[in-house]
């Protein structure tokens, strides 16, 4: 049935450890090797995964110690669900990667197993903190390594505030359960050491597969670093290319829960038309070569507060959305619904009779879809515009939130959404990434700006627009001495004064070009050193700067306002917008259009008289897709 549809790639063994080794040394290979031949009889290829995301009861009884601990409650994590393993565990990591060598010698060879995939979705359900004994050792090592000296950790953090100060290395503690907030230093180092942790268990495990699967890809699942805390660009950094997880129902119920009925139902069966390219396009910016979506939401799901039954016509358009943003290729998950198990409630292709579900004919069209346009032979170009995103800027914003309302992932895609309206590409990039080619460089918050950074904007011919708490602490977390943005004076000569954060029901204006728009929650006083002031508050202070060639907002603010400064500057760059209708969204691979309607109305698009439509047709139809070749 697989290869009657037309699909080419099935992932396997992905939490088979226990029928793998159901017994401490005792292994079931036969089941494996015969599910194997029998999709490769079919033509299918095979994408072999490691088990390590569900250790097996045997094990965690063997080494208990393997266990994680909750760094908010202090309560072992037990054995029940999955993920359930301490990174800082060697005894874990010797386990993982035991079986990860037994799988890649068996296998490694095998004509029908093109690639792998580590573990699955590292560090989702907040996996990535332990509070156990042993990450306590580690983490005193890891500081050991770091400072060299306990004088020089104390100096970093600024332990002499409330008397925090260390006597040695062994007597650090994790900054956890304690009486109140603890130093966020402190915080910042434990996420630094757990994101490393993270990442060497994902290299070592790549590093064993390729010492036994030469010629074969290497990938992994990953979950935004908003969600799992790990820098995706170090753990990226020795595969392949990357993968990721879309499921856009389960997110825009997560994402939209606050939001009024009126604004959830809007989306609730096709996702917010900017999430999933969001996804792609943050998951394209740390992957080598195109990515893959490896789960593609084909139906309900189980694991939102609630879940919607996708419209008609969105499991095609979100597979051609996935490919237009780049995509190598796009997997649903999962084949049949489950009977049991904590899954059974999420969809597949199959139901669970084998009866084909609502999404089949929708995946035949894709497949068709995607042969005719010959998707993968059009290659998806640098963006004009760049995105910087960095782990240590969800670090900073996590710990030190000084307003309830400040979530650093809302206000990256708030940028990105405004963007994303004017049908402008984005490319996501990291404080290491080349910066040439880009026209316009955007950083809704980059709180720790270092000096190799400094020497890149200063030798970028691009425009820069930086959002408020940018250059706002150093790299271990104090207050720069000579104010925010700190490093990002000698480029930006201004000065933030003082800070102020308001509920986001408390909305003030923010005067620009004769319009008044909002601003809320954070607000900075700044002093203009050198600079023209392009928007005021309403008190007359400045809020938005312009010095040179690069803008500081100096607020959070709508996305009405973002848009229009946006497109400003857009419009004197030279960057081209496509602002076609409502809830339309316009991306280009090669020299292929993509126009993707989330909207429940017909729209017409303004194409010229020479476009070759290649699919779909100029007026087009809720939830569906137009594809056109560029002039």
């Amino acid at each position: 049935m697989m290869s009657e549809l037309g699909l080419t790639y099935v992932r396997i063994a992905e939490f088979a450890w226990s029928r793998i080794e159901p017994r401490d040394g005792e292994f079931q290979f036969e089941w494996l090797d015969n599910a194997v031949e029998t999709l490769a009889n079919a033509g299918l290829s095979v994408v072999m995964c490691t088990p390590t995301a569900t250790p097996p009861k045997w094990l965690v009884d063997k080494f208990p110690e393997i266990l994680p601990v909750d760094p908010d409650t202090g309560r072992t994590r037990g054995f029940g669900s999955r993920r359930h393993y301490d990174f800082s565990s060697d005894v874990y990591f010797d386990e993982a990667m035991r079986i990860t060598e037994l799988m890649a010698k068996r296998y490694g060879k095998h004509d029908a197993i093109v690639g792998w995939q580590t573990d699955n979705e590292i560090c989702c359900h907040n996996t990535n903190l332990s509070a156990s004994d042993v990450a306590r050792s580690a983490f005193q090592q890891w500081c050991s390594l770091r400072y060299a000296s306990i004088d020089a950790l104390n100096d970093a953090w600024g332990n002499v505030f409330w008397s925090m100060e260390y006597q040695n290395f062994s007597a650090i503690e994790l900054p956890v359960g304690a009486v109140t907030e603890t130093n966020p230093a402190h915080r910042l180092a434990y996420r630094r050491f757990s994101s490393e942790k993270v990442c060497h268990f994902n290299d070592s495990m790549t590093k064993l597969i390729r010492a036994y699967a030469p010629g074969k890809f290497v990938t992994h699942n990953f979950m935004p670093m908003t969600y799992t805390g790990v820098d995706n660009y170090s753990l990226a950094a020795p595969l392949d290319f990357s993968s990721h997880d879309s499921y856009p129902l389960g997110r825009v119920d997560q994402q939209l829960k606050n939001s009024s009925a009126e604004e959830l139902r809007k989306y609730m069966r096709t996702g917010h038309p900017d999430a999933s390219a969001y996804s792609h396009d943050q998951t394209r910016g740390f992957s080598k070569d195109p990515f893959w979506v490896m789960e593609q939401q084909p139906g309900p799901v189980n694991w939102a507060d609630n879940n919607a039954r996708p419209a008609p016509g969105m499991i095609r358009l979100w597979t051609l959305e996935a490919f237009a943003h780049g995509a190598g290729c796009v997997s649903y998950f999962r084949w049949r619904q489950a009977l049991f198990g904590q899954e059974q409630m999420h969809a597949g292709l199959l139901r669970q009779d084998n009866s084909k579900s609502a999404a089949w004919p929708e995946v035949e069209e894709a497949i068709a879809d995607v042969a005719k346009l010959s998707l993968l032979d059009e290659t998806k170009q640098q963006a004009d515009v760049a995105m910087i995103t960095a782990a240590e800027s969800v670090w900073v914003s996590a710990i030190e939130r000084q307003s309830e309302s400040y979530e650093f992932a809302n206000i990256e895609f708030d940028y990105y959404h405004a963007l994303r309206s004017l049908g402008v590409s984005v490319d996501f990039v990291n404080p290491d990434s080349d910066l040439s080619g880009y026209k316009l460089v955007i950083a809704p918050g980059l709180p720790i700006i270092g000096d190799a950074l400094i020497k890149k904007f200063k030798a970028s011919d691009a425009s820069f627009i930086f959002g408020p708490r940018s250059g706002a602490k150093t790299s271990e977390f104090s207050f720069p001495g000579n104010l925010p943005p700190g490093e990002l004076q000698q480029i930006a000569p201004l000065r933030v004064l003082s800070i102020e954060t308001l509920r986001p029901d408390c909305i003030e204006g923010l005067c620009w070009n004769g319009k008044r728009y909002e601003s809320l929650i954070w607000r900075e006083e700044l002093e203009v050193i050198d600079g023209d002031v392009l928007a005021q508050y309403d008190d007359g202070l400045p809020a938005v700067v312009r010095c040179g060639s690069l803008s500081y907002i100096g607020t959070l603010t709508d996305t009405l306002f973002l848009k229009d400064f946006f497109r400003m500057n857009c419009q004197e760059l030279g960057i081209e917008t496509n602002e076609f209708g409502i809830d339309l969204r316009i991306i280009r691979r090669g020299n292929l259009m993509f126009a993707f309607n989330y909207s429940e109305q017909k729209q017409d698009l303004p194409l010229d008289k020479g476009a070759q439509i290649l699919l779909g047709s100029r007026s087009i139809k809720p939830h569906d897709v137009t594809v056109w070749k560029r002039n």
